[in-house]
């Protein structure tokens, strides 16, 4: 069965996709999502009255570079106040295994993977190996230590996830492992995000600062303007998965 991958686009300028990011996701059955985000006092009925011709025109042009190369193209428009809300309703509709949050790109040499603190899922691998590109050199799995969590078992999770990386198909060359400890997980990871091309990795749990500051993965793209990929979670939280990088 294909994975299934969410590209939104923010209506009615929307960025066109890399070419890159076109190519690397030709595997994946695409969802392009169009967001027209209608102003608070208007009626989203009567913003799609005025603007849907328009609108799937843009989107559909989005969406053709995608339909050159992966077997399977969807698209939705969508009418609304609230993206995030969009995103999740319509990953779920569509059966999304992730999104991405899209960027300009010319090739991905470096990838980040910040890693829960399990060991145990088996859908970031497979995303990981997407991006993955002949000149891609470095794939960095990286594990933020907290609270009780020793660094004992923070590099016993990187090993058991690098060994999972390898037998899913990556090049053990190119997998590499990073513990920090600390306290400050979001910010560790944005720090290190900076010296990378892309991030995958797992979608964080609801904060709320997320409205105000929007969620881990939205501002490591702010920050580092690289490509993310946000993976559905397929893994059970463990004790040490309350805050920090369990949570991712």
């Amino acid at each position: 069965m294909t994975d299934t991958i969410l590209v939104p686009v923010e209506l009615p300028d929307p960025e066109p996709i890399a070419p890159v990011l076109v190519r690397d996701l030709a595997p994946l059955d695409i969802v392009v999502m169009g967001h027209f985000a209608v102003p608070e006092q208007t009626p989203s009925e009567a913003a799609r009255d005025q603007f849907e011709d328009e609108a799937r025109a843009t989107l559909e042009a989005v969406a053709e570079p995608f339909r050159e190369t992966s077997r399977s193209v969807r698209t939705r428009l969508v009418f609304g106040k609230d993206r995030a809300t969009a995103i999740d309703r319509v990953m779920l509709e569509e059966d999304c295994a992730a999104e991405l949050n899209p960027a300009p790109t010319e090739g991905i040499d470096r990838i980040l993977v910040p890693i829960p603190a399990v060991a145990e899922f088996s859908r970031l691998p497979a995303f990981v190996n997407v991006l993955c590109e002949d000149s891609t050199r470095e794939v960095t799995l990286f594990h933020v230590a907290e609270g009780d969590e020793g660094r004992a078992r923070a590099e016993s999770i990187v090993a058991e996830t690098r060994e999972g990386m390898i037998e899913a198909g990556l090049d053990a060359e190119l997998v590499d492992t990073r513990v920090v400890e600390g306290e400050e997980h979001d910010e560790e990871i944005l720090r290190l995000a900076d010296e990378y091309d892309a991030v995958v990795m797992y979608q964080a749990e609801s904060r709320l600062g997320d409205r105000i500051f929007g969620t881990l993965p939205d501002r490591i793209a702010d920050r580092t303007g690289d490509p993310v990929i946000v993976v559905r979670r397929d893994y059970e939280t463990d004790e040490f998965a309350g805050s920090g990088e369990g949570a991712t």
